[in-house]
């Protein structure tokens, strides 16, 4: 199919979200099971322990949501808090983080960020943008969902998923993450900043795909450019 022309009017921001609540209620009544994101489903189970939110976004890069949260599981179990992660060996944070994707740089990195809350911040997670940004293995995705799912900031964290359907369906037009980040900053209104990601994340795995998205089924199609898709489903 033809690619559609990007919307020169505002996104109907509530009527997107509208669709996209009422599209992830219908999916969980018919699939069952929880339908958020790997670090939602374990900043629940945690109570929102900002340690624990660390360690699982930290463990969700490049991981699918299946494996991150049975590694975080595993590795939470005995590292609860820096100063018992410090207590592992790196080959033991790397055993129990596996099979993360690149499960060694990331128990490096644990490692690290944890001799740094400790020595800095009394073995607690920093709650603002900037000292997070400063901890290794820590970037601006990471950092703001983080603010959102452990200290309940408003936040948008911009992955994959929500840098691709946002550009595909024309509501701004950035080439990286940040950029995405910085324009939905600008245009999204705040009640949605905390909600985007996990929607988002559930919709691209579902239904907007990286490759060959659903289109003719989809419920945002009414809301949608389609900028750049050359095949769809």
């Amino acid at each position: 199919m033809e690619t559609g022309p990007v919307p020169r009017t505002l996104p109907d921001w509530d009527g997107i979200f509208g669709i996209l609540e009422s599209w992830r209620a219908a999916l969980q009544e018919r699939e069952g099971g929880s339908a958020d994101p790997s670090v939602t489903e374990l900043a629940l189970e945690r109570r929102r322990d900002p340690w624990s939110v660390l360690v699982s976004t930290i463990l969700s890069l490049r991981t699918k949501d299946a494996v991150t949260l049975a590694a975080s599981r595993a590795l939470l179990a005995q590292a609860g808090d820096p100063g018992s992660l410090l207590e592992l060996t790196e080959e033991r944070v790397a055993e129990l983080a596996y099979p993360a994707g690149f499960y060694r740089t990331k128990a490096r990195s644990l490692r690290a960020i944890a001799a740094i809350l400790l020595e800095k911040w009394g073995g607690e997670v920093p709650a603002d943008l900037e000292s997070l940004l400063a901890l290794p293995g820590v970037g601006l995705k990471t950092a703001n969902l983080v603010l959102s799912e452990a200290f309940g900031l408003d936040a948008i964290c911009v992955d994959i998923h929500v840098h691709r359907i946002c550009n595909r369906a024309g509501w701004i037009a950035e080439s990286t993450p940040d950029g995405s980040e910085a324009a939905l900053r600008a245009a999204l209104p705040r009640p949605y900043w905390k909600k985007i990601n996990a929607l988002l994340v559930l919709f691209g795995q579902k239904v907007c795909t990286p490759a060959s998205p659903r289109c003719s089924s989809c419920p945002l199609a009414g809301h949608c450019a389609r900028v750049g898709v050359t095949r769809s489903r």
